[in-house]
C-alpha cells in the first residue's frame, strides 16, 4: 500500500443515490423513517441513510445532481472530479474549505445554497457527457467554468497541469477549444494560463515549485519530469525540475519522502546526481508559502553550479500527450463502429 498521490484515480468511489419517500418503505424511507435519525435530508423530498458520508466528493456531486431531478449538467471542479481528476476534491485553496458543487440549472429551476452553485449559462449538447447516470460536462468546457471562478493565476494554472496529468484533455486542446468559445467567461485567464502549463507535471507542489522557479526567479522554464542518465547510460534519476544549462535540479519532497525507505533512495539518488554534476535545491511543502525563501536557495544553487563536469545526459522525452489522446480516441471510435448494426444470430 502505498500513500503517494496520483493525478487520475484508478477506479469511480461508491456513491448511495438520494431517494423520495416511499410509503411501503421498499425504496425509500417512510415519512416517519425520515424523520428518524436514520435517514438525512439531502434536497426537497431527497433523502441519504444517516450512515452514508455527505462529504465526500462523489457523494456531495450525486447529491446536487438529485437535488436537479436529473436534467441538471455537473460542471466545474465537480465534472472534472467526475471525469477522474483526483486534484480536483471540492475544497478550498485553505484544502479545508467544501466549496459549492457547480451545476448548471436546465429547467430545474434551483437556487443556489452552501452545498450548490446554481449556474445559468448556455450549454450545447456537445459540451454534454453521461458519467455513472451523472450529466457533467466535457473535461474542456469543465476546466473552463473552474477557471472562471479562480482568480488566482498560479493556482488557475494548477488546475489546467493536473486536468492535463489526468489525461482528460491537452494543452493544445484546452486552446482550441477556448478559441470556439470567444468571449466565454473565463477565458481571459484561461489564455494567461496557457503559456505558463506544462504537461510533464505530476502533481500540485510540482507546478507551484515551477512557478516560482519562473515566475519569481526569473529562470527559463524547467524540464518536468525527465529521465536523466550517467555517460555510461546507468538511470540517475527523473528529477521535478531541470535546468539543463545552469545544471540545477529542482525536487519537491512530499510527505511520502519522509519514510525510511523512500529518505533512503532520495539521498542516494541526491548524491548520484551530485557526482554527475547536478547541483540541487529541495522544497518542502511549507517552503511554497515562502517564495523569497525558495528563490533564495536556487540562487544559492546556482552561485554552486558548473564547478564540476557534466557526466550526465538526458532520456528521450515522452511522446506528447496529443498523441496518446488522439490514439485513446481512434480505438474508442473503432469499438464505437465495431457495435455499430450489430445483430443477433438470424
Amino acid at each position: 500500500m502505498t500513500d503517494e498521490w496520483h493525478p487520475r484515480l484508478h477506479q469511480a468511489p461508491l456513491v448511495t443515490w438520494p431517494v423520495p419517500m416511499d410509503p411501503s418503505g421498499r425504496n425509500g424511507p417512510t415519512r416517519g423513517q425520515a424523520a428518524g435519525p436514520r435517514w438525512r435530508r439531502t434536497g426537497r423530498n431527497l433523502y441519504a441513510p444517516a450512515a452514508v458520508d455527505g462529504s465526500t466528493p462523489e457523494q456531495r456531486i450525486v447529491e446536487a445532481f438529485a437535488r436537479s431531478r436529473g436534467r441538471g449538467v455537473i460542471t466545474g471542479w465537480a465534472s472534472l472530479r467526475l471525469h477522474r481528476a483526483a486534484y480536483f476534491d471540492g475544497l478550498g485553496i485553505d484544502a479545508r474549505t467544501a466549496v459549492p458543487v457547480p451545476l448548471v440549472e436546465g429547467d430545474a429551476r434551483l437556487r443556489s445554497t452552501p452545498e450548490v452553485l446554481v449556474l445559468r449559462d448556455r450549454l450545447p449538447a456537445a459540451d454534454i457527457v453521461l458519467l455513472n447516470g451523472v450529466r457533467c460536462t466535457i473535461p474542456e468546457r469543465a476546466l473552463l467554468d473552474h477557471l472562471a471562478r479562480l482568480d488566482d493565476l498560479r493556482e488557475a494554472v494548477v488546475a489546467l497541469d493536473m486536468t492535463v496529468a489526468a489525461q482528460l484533455t491537452s494543452i493544445r486542446r484546452f486552446a482550441a477549444d477556448l478559441d470556439r468559445r470567444p468571449g466565454a467567461r473565463g477565458s481571459r485567464l484561461a489564455r494567461a494560463v496557457l503559456p505558463l502549463a506544462d504537461e510533464g507535471s505530476a502533481s500540485p507542489p510540482e507546478s507551484r515549485f515551477r512557478l516560482i522557479w519562473q515566475l519569481d526567479a526569473g529562470w527559463p522554464q524547467p524540464l518536468v519530469n525527465r529521465d536523466v542518465f550517467d555517460l555510461e547510460n546507468r538511470f540517475l534519476g527523473r528529477p521535478d525540475l531541470l535546468d539543463p544549462e545552469r545544471g540545477i535540479v529542482g525536487e519537491f519532497a512530499g510527505a511520502v519522502h519522509r519514510h525510511r525507505s523512500r529518505h533512503r533512495r532520495d539521498v542516494r539518488r541526491e548524491d548520484l546526481f551530485r557526482r554527475a554534476g547536478l547541483e540541487y535545491v529541495e522544497v518542502v511543502g511549507a517552503d511554497l508559502h515562502d517564495r523569497t525563501l525558495v528563490v533564495d536557495r536556487m540562487e544559492a544553487a546556482a552561485s554552486r553550479a558548473g564547478s564540476r563536469p557534466r557526466l550526465w545526459r538526458l532520456g528521450r522525452a515522452a511522446p506528447p500527450l496529443d498523441d496518446l489522446l488522439d490514439q485513446r480516441d481512434a480505438m474508442i471510435a473503432l469499438a464505437e463502429q465495431g457495435t455499430d448494426g450489430v445483430t443477433g444470430p438470424g
